[in-house]
């Protein structure tokens, strides 16, 4: 597996761990349209990779992500296309649920570690993580309603993480919440106050991603993210040919005789 070249990440992997880091650290590491294409370049590579066990976001410069990059997102102009044409900025606003749903959907386990600001869409990167981890001065927030926008892409993502009812009032008024805020809502799993104290808990999350079967996890994965879209019979239909499979497949054999044997599985050695 050979990772893509990036302008806008800087891309790290390390025993299974691939640290994906935004990299345009002079705006907040506010998402360009180059961003969102290297961003879903990167999952596109590792969709089928097994060897790549956890993706860890983070942002550059103290910051994880400010939201969009306004300004690449106007150079385009503001003026209708004509009948039949595609609308540009429709198309630029569009490639953000693109992104968010393929970081979302992927097999790897996604942590995000939020800090500084985490805005806009770089709020609804966070929502789409499977772990999440937040800074206690980190200030999240959709801000988009104090700019004449809606949260149009992010909207949806942020609702399936924390509720309608909270959603509907941070996206209604623009409000803005800290890193404690954030983990008692449910945004965020943990929090942290500074690198040290970050760098044990992630050490602690990973270890136990690594001691999951990868390809338990992936399946585990895509059925949690049924619940709520298909009808709950075809989610248990479905979830149990995954189970079938997983059953005859090379992992559940090797963990089940390493949990007799009192052994780690080869997977978590």
């Amino acid at each position: 597996m050979s990772l893509p070249a990036c302008k806008t990440l800087l891309l790290n992997l390390d025993q299974g761990v691939l640290h994906l880091t935004l990299n345009r650290p002079e705006s907040r590491n506010a998402m360009s349209p180059e961003m969102l294409a290297d961003i879903e370049a990167v999952f596109a590579s590792i969709a089928g990779d097994e060897a790549v066990r956890a993706v860890v976001l983070r942002g550059a410069g103290g910051h994880f992500c400010a939201g969009a990059d306004l300004k690449s997102m106007m150079a385009g102009g503001m003026k209708s296309p004509a009948p039949g044409e595609a609308d540009p900025i429709a198309g630029i606003n569009r490639a953000f649920g693109t992104m968010l749903r393929a970081v979302q959907r992927a097999p790897q386990v996604v942590i995000a570690v939020c800090e500084g600001a985490v805005l806009g869409g770089g709020f609804g990167l966070a929502c789409v993580s499977d772990i999440a981890f937040a800074h206690t001065d980190a200030k999240f927030g959709m801000p988009e309603t104090t700019r004449g926008l809606p949260p149009a892409q992010i909207a949806p993502f942020v609702v399936e993480r924390i509720g309608l009812t909270q959603a509907r009032r941070l996206a209604l008024t623009g409000a803005q919440l800290r890193g404690a805020e954030a983990l008692r809502l449910g945004l965020v799993h943990e929090s942290f106050a500074d690198e040290v104290e970050l760098q044990a808990k992630l050490a602690d999350s990973l270890k136990q991603v690594l001691g999951c079967a990868p390809k338990a996890n992936a399946v585990t994965k895509a059925i949690l993210l049924n619940v709520g879209k298909l009808d709950m019979e075809q989610v248990l239909d479905d979830a149990a040919a995954k189970f079938a499979a997983c059953v005859r497949g090379p992992e559940a054999p090797e963990g089940i005789t390493a949990f007799m044997q009192k052994r780690s599985p080869k997977w978590a050695q």
